[in-house]
């Protein structure tokens, strides 16, 4: 499953749902994988190194799933550019993932930069701005290659507190 959403969409949320459901889900983080390469998520670092990363354990997980041992991987990353999702799912596939299915947590930007002041760890606004205006002018569609495509707001999973003032 590839993720797609904005930074405070509630895409890691519903991932570790996912997980926590089914432990039988492997999830692949950026984020995590920052966080062990660099020392802490909010570090950027240098893209090829988080994505031969990811690479790696696409590759780890098509060998899990051949034996049995995973049912299926979830990439949890914001995906905002149409190039980059290409990019991944071409990737994806030459790995071995037949199924690819695509899951657009499509939360308000303005919902996403209220829950992105709460955080301890914030994406500068601009960014996430910038990273809904991709989205907008280049949704995911299945015409990149995804065998499906599920669009689901998380505007129904906040709190009256999640909401601005």
């Amino acid at each position: 499953m590839l993720l797609v959403g904005l930074p405070g969409s509630g895409k890691s949320t519903l991932a570790r749902q996912f997980v926590v459901a089914n432990p039988k889900l492997k999830l692949i983080s950026t984020d995590k994988i920052r966080k062990s390469l660099f020392g802490d998520e909010i570090i950027q670092g240098e893209w090829m190194l988080v994505w031969r990363e990811v690479q790696r354990q696409f590759h780890q997980a098509t060998i899990q799933i051949s034996r049995g041992e995973i049912g299926a991987a979830i990439y949890d990353a914001t995906n905002a550019q149409r190039r980059h999702r290409r990019e991944v799912i071409v990737y994806a596939r030459a790995a071995g993932f037949e199924q690819i299915v695509g899951l657009w947590v499509d939360t308000p930007v303005w919902l996403c930069l209220a829950r992105n002041r709460r955080r301890d760890r914030q994406v500068p606004e601009e960014v996430i701005l910038r990273m809904h205006r991709q989205l907008r002018d280049a949704p995911p569609s299945l015409s990149e290659g995804l065998d499906c495509l599920l669009r689901s707001s998380r505007l129904s999973a906040c709190t009256s507190a999640a909401l601005p003032n």
